[in-house]
């Protein structure tokens, strides 16, 4: 098998504030710069799990065209509002949270979260309550997904009839950009280097979108690879199989656990299989952002290691 396409690294990352960062790949073999801009660019913007609300209920209304006495925006306004607003989910399941205010501005920071969301700009506004004898009781539906969401499809999946639905965007990434330069590697000049820039909306670094968007891509064509994936960089036969002891000390990242898996398990500081094997059914259950597919899934790796 041919080892003439070269191996890129991450040679730089520049922060350009807490939801935005350049990060700059090299060295590329010549026209591996769009191929690979393209594709990491497509996955960022379509495929990042993200949280949103997919539906709400503001007590004493039944439908999205009316007013609220006591409240400067009618429920259109609020509903547009609530659409802004930047969750962290750390749950595969809907989360439903309330909020309830009086005589005051309305933001995101005022809903009573919980251990299993997060909110991540407080700031945001949702509603004025001008009358200081009104109040407003607004439960919201806080779902995990990637992509968009058709109004239709949360309608469909409402956990109450009562609730006013919302389409929904999922994606923590709101912007990539990427170019492509020169790159030199000792007598080699026709290389590319791959330039990134990438913003989220804050529930989200830019460089962990940037790993979860190429492990992705890692596990659609390891699938597609088959055995040829085994023999890369090996042009005789496929790689031994390792020993017990060195697959304990292997890297989850590694065990070719789907990216949202994998990233929930470092999150909570599972790094190696050791940690993982070594977990009862209790403490997995304890797990932050760790649900029953995720569990599912990697009970079903552990058991093909044959531990």
């Amino acid at each position: 098998m041919s080892k003439s396409i070269l191996s890129p690294s991450v040679t730089n990352v520049e922060s350009l504030g807490d939801d935005s960062a350049v990060i700059t790949i090299e060295p590329l073999a010549n026209g591996y710069g769009q191929t690979l801009g393209n594709s990491l660019r497509r996955v960022l913007l379509s495929s990042i799990n993200g949280s949103a609300i997919t539906a709400f209920k503001i007590n004493g209304v039944s439908h999205e065209f009316t007013t609220i006495p006591g409240v400067k925006e009618d429920v259109v306004e609020i509903m547009m509002n609530l659409k802004e607003v930047t969750f962290k989910s750390h749950s595969e399941e809907p989360v439903e949270i309330t909020v309830t205010k009086k005589g005051d501005l309305l933001t995101a920071g005022d809903f009573n979260t919980n251990s299993e969301v997060e909110v991540v700009k407080p700031d945001q506004l949702i509603a004025t309550i001008d009358d200081p004898s009104a109040e407003v009781t607004i439960t919201i539906v806080v779902e995990t997904g990637h992509g968009y969401q058709t109004i239709e499809k949360s309608s469909a999946n409402r956990l109450h009839s009562d609730y006013i639905a919302l389409d929904a965007v999922f994606s923590p990434v709101t912007r990539v950009r990427y170019s492509v330069g020169d790159a030199r590697v000792g007598d080699s000049v026709d290389l590319d280097k791959l330039t990134l820039t990438i913003d989220t909306d804050g529930s989200i670094t830019p460089v962990d979108a940037f790993e979860e968007a190429a492990a992705i891509l890692v596990d659609q064509y390891r699938v597609l690879a088959g055995k040829a994936y085994k023999m890369v960089g090996n042009d005789s036969a496929a790689t031994p199989a390792p020993s017990a002891a060195s697959l304990l000390d292997m890297p989850i990242e590694e065990l070719g656990l789907s990216a949202r898996t994998s990233n929930a398990l470092i999150s909570n500081d599972i790094c190696t299989v050791n940690d993982l094997v070594s977990l009862s059914d209790e403490e997995m259950n304890d797990l932050k952002g760790f649900g029953n597919k995720a569990k599912e899934e990697v009970k079903a790796r552990v058991a093909e290691l044959e531990f």
